[in-house]
């Protein structure tokens, strides 16, 4: 089965009726877990970015609350899963100082594990690459924030 272009869902899309296109959104929502949770972002949390923030950081500190801290083994693994879920919430979001906002926040928690992830080459890599990737992106924003950023990031590095 050859899965169509976006441009041509999009074609497609605008020529339904309404009750078909509200039944194909419900039924994307039922297919799979992520769908819903983007469906749910994008119809309850879109218009209020400040709380979507704040609460994906207290997701992120119950995530690492519940951290098995007594081997670097499980904590890499842990870690990455926190990483990917981040990502995930930040690819619902689409906003670029939204995704560096999690991601500041996901190093500043990392920062302050215990024990010390510094003590571990894999994860001191991890943090590092996350590092370079926010001041990749903080370069694409405006100078302000910018430097509102990088003085955060400072405090990081």
């Amino acid at each position: 089965m050859k899965t169509e272009s976006i441009v041509t869902i999009k074609k497609e899309l605008k020529h339904l009726p309404k009750e078909e296109l509200l039944e194909l959104c419900i039924r994307l929502g039922k297919f799979k877990k992520e769908n819903k949770a983007m469906l749910s972002y994008l119809l309850f949390q879109a218009d209020d970015e400040n709380g979507y923030i704040e609460n994906v950081k207290s997701t992120i500190d119950e995530l690492f609350e519940e951290m098995n801290t007594s081997s670097y083994f499980f904590m890499k693994k842990t870690i990455r899963k926190i990483l990917k879920q981040t990502k995930v919430f930040i690819r619902y979001s689409g906003n670029k100082t939204t995704e560096i906002e999690l991601l500041l926040y996901f190093c500043e928690c990392l920062g302050n594990l215990r024990p010390s992830i510094f003590n571990n080459t894999a994860l001191t890599n991890l943090y590092e690459r996350q590092i370079l990737a926010l001041q990749k992106k903080i370069k694409g924003l405006h100078e302000d924030l910018q430097f509102d950023y990088n003085l955060r990031l400072e405090e990081l590095t």
